[in-house]
C-alpha cells in the first residue's frame, strides 16, 4: 500500500511539473513556456505574438506531416548557398552576418531556412492557383508607395578599431577609456555604395555612438566599428530594387494565402491554452 501511494504521489508530481511547463497544446502537441521564451528571444517579439507564431508552426507541422512534405539537407544548403551568392558573400560570411544582425547561430539559421522552404512547398500544396508575376506597373506602384523602405544611408562616419588581440579589443568595447598599444584606431567615412553588403547591414543595425560586435578579418586580426554618425539617407533607383520588390510582393501574396488557410484551420483545431507567460 505504501509503495502504491508513493507511485501515485510521484505520478501526480510529474504530471503537475509537466502541466506547469506547458503553455499550449495544439492537436495533442505541447508548446512549453521555454518554447515561448525562445521564440521571443529569436524573433524579438512579445509573449502573445510568440505564442501565436508557435501555434501557427504546430498547425503547419501537422499539415506538412499529413501531406508528407519534406525538405532535404541538400535543399537547405542550396538555398543558403544561393542567398550567400546573391549577397556576394561566402557561406561563412553569411553565417557571421546573420549572427551579428539577428543573433541566430548557424544551426538556428539552417532551421529557419528549412522552415521557409517547407512553407513554400506547403503553399504550393494548398494554393488553388500559382501567383501571377507582378507587372512592371505593379512593381513601379509599390516602389512609389513604399519609397521609405528603399532609403539607404549615404555614408557611415566611423572609427575602426583593429587588433590581433581579440580580448583586448573586447575590453575596449566594454570600457571605451581602456587603452592598449595592441589596438589601432582609424577614423573613416565609409560610403554606403563602396562597402560590402554585410558590412552595410552590420552598421545599419548598430546604434549611433556604440560599437559593433567584434568581427574577424581574413588576415587573422579582429575589428570593431564605433559608429559616430549615419549620414543623410538617399533613395535607391527603381531598377536596382525591381527584383527585390517582385520577391516581396510574391512573398506577401503567398503569406496571405497561408494566413487565411491557417486562420480557418485554427478555428476548427483542438487547441488548449493551459498557461500564459
Amino acid at each position: 500500500m505504501y509503495k502504491i501511494f508513493l507511485s501515485l504521489f510521484f505520478s501526480v508530481m510529474l504530471s503537475a511539473e509537466l502541466i506547469n511547463g506547458v503553455s499550449v497544446v495544439v492537436k495533442g502537441e505541447p508548446i512549453t513556456l521555454y518554447d515561448v521564451k525562445e521564440e521571443m528571444r529569436i524573433s524579438r517579439v512579445d509573449a502573445d505574438t510568440a505564442t501565436n507564431n508557435l501555434i501557427r508552426k504546430k498547425l503547419e507541422e501537422a499539415e506538412i506531416s499529413e501531406r508528407k512534405i519534406s525538405v532535404s539537407s541538400s535543399e537547405v544548403y542550396d538555398d543558403i548557398k544561393k542567398t550567400a551568392s546573391a549577397n556576394k558573400m561566402s557561406i561563412d560570411e553569411l553565417y557571421e552576418a546573420v549572427r551579428n544582425s539577428n543573433g541566430l547561430t548557424s544551426s538556428e539559421f539552417k532551421e529557419r531556412t528549412k522552415e521557409k522552404i517547407l512553407s513554400q512547398k506547403l503553399y504550393s500544396a494548398i494554393a488553388y492557383s500559382s501567383i501571377d508575376t507582378p507587372s512592371d506597373d505593379e512593381l513601379r506602384e509599390y516602389y512609389e508607395l513604399h519609397k521609405e523602405e528603399f532609403l539607404r544611408p549615404s555614408a557611415f562616419d566611423v572609427t575602426i578599431y583593429s587588433s590581433k588581440n581579440k580580448n583586448a579589443l573586447e575590453k575596449k568595447i566594454t570600457i571605451p577609456m581602456f587603452y592598449s598599444d595592441e589596438i589601432k584606431a582609424d577614423e573613416q567615412l565609409l560610403e554606403y555604395e563602396r562597402i560590402s553588403p554585410e558590412l552595410a547591414r552590420l552598421l545599419e543595425n548598430t546604434k549611433s555612438n556604440t560599437f559593433t560586435p567584434v568581427v574577424s578579418e581574413p588576415n587573422g586580426s579582429y575589428v570593431s566599428f564605433y559608429l559616430k554618425e549615419v549620414k543623410a539617407p538617399s533613395s535607391v533607383e527603381f531598377e536596382s530594387v525591381k527584383n527585390q520588390i517582385a520577391n516581396m510582393i510574391a512573398s506577401q501574396k503567398r503569406e496571405q494565402v497561408l494566413s487565411d488557410y491557417f486562420a480557418r484551420l485554427r478555428n476548427s483545431a483542438d487547441i488548449k491554452i493551459i498557461r500564459e507567460l
